[in-house]
């Protein structure tokens, strides 16, 4: 009989729909980035493809290990899962500062059709439209609830191209979500600084009343979960408790720490505001007596 390790190690993924673009992303941003450092390495630190590529393995992990294998058996790891695609993976690809990176690594022959294309009128309003942190602080919470909604969650479970779809609208408006809060070049934030507070806190309202759902419900809410076999000793109930757990805290961290340092760079920023005019007069004063 196969043993649990044994099922774990055997349940890793070979997935071309997931490594395929992973490594042409990886090739195109790694190429494009040190073209772009060789010019300025100041600007392109080595911190940046650091993190996109730390980016790009939490997505490989979440979607080709046994994470992925044993995410149909237990919440708890589904949600594991969920967490990689929507919590961890953008900030840091989003941190990588991509955008640069990945018109200076495309070939040559494809840059004279992209440029156009993306000077257009039109897809810089669209950019403005689906950028702009009212739409992806709706999409983003619209997206979580909506695959979290018991008949689209056990259609995620029971059909693989919908779980494809259901992983594919995490990690886009996860990407959205995070991109006003990381603000990485060349964004420009369409909003004042001081408005990613309230986007913050309202988001993880949202997240609390699902997580508290998870926790407190005294009934299964995804029947899949209450009538496969249990591999743990975990029941299908307490393993939705703990999943809800897990929701609540790490979402909550991903969330908060931000919110203190924004705070924190908000604050420095009003302090250094208040005192230039004091330094200022000094100065004028100290002159005037020479």
């Amino acid at each position: 009989m196969e043993t649990m390790s044994n099922s774990v190690l055997s349940s890793w993924e070979f997935n071309p729909s997931v490594l395929i673009p992973t490594v042409i992303f990886g090739a195109l941003y790694a190429r494009g980035w040190w073209r772009l450092h060789r010019r300025a390495s100041i600007l392109f630190r080595f911190s940046q493809p650091a993190a996109f590529f730390a980016g790009l393995i939490a997505i490989v992990f979440a979607l080709l290990s046994p994470i992925h294998a044993f995410a149909g058996w237990l919440l708890t790891v589904h949600m594991i899962q969920h967490l990689l695609l929507m919590m961890v993976a953008p900030p840091l690809i989003l941190g990588g500062a991509p955008y640069l990176p990945f018109l200076s690594g495309l070939p040559r022959f494809l840059i004279g059709g992209v440029g156009p294309f993306l000077s257009s009128a039109v897809l810089r309003k669209i950019a403005r439209f689906v950028s702009h942190p009212v739409f992806c602080w709706f999409a983003f919470i619209s997206v979580n609830v909506t695959w979290h909604l018991p008949a689209m969650y056990e259609l995620a479970l029971r059909s693989t191209a919908w779980h494809e779809a259901e992983h594919f609208c995490f990690l886009s408006s996860a990407l959205l979500f995070w991109l006003p809060i990381i603000e990485p070049r060349p964004w420009v934030a369409p909003t004042p600084r001081w408005l990613i507070l309230p986007y913050l806190i309202l988001a993880d309202f949202q997240n609390t009343a699902l997580s508290a759902f998870l926790v407190f419900y005294d009934r299964v809410v995804y029947p899949t979960y209450a009538m496969i076999p249990r591999i743990t000793n975990l029941t299908a109930l307490e393993d939705q408790a703990a999943a809800g757990a897990m929701m609540w805290v790490a979402s909550s961290v991903f969330f908060l720490v931000p919110l203190g340092l924004i705070t924190i760079e908000l604050m420095s920023t009003q302090r250094t505001r208040s005192r230039a005019p004091v330094i200022d007069k000094r100065r004028i004063a100290f002159t005037n007596t020479i």
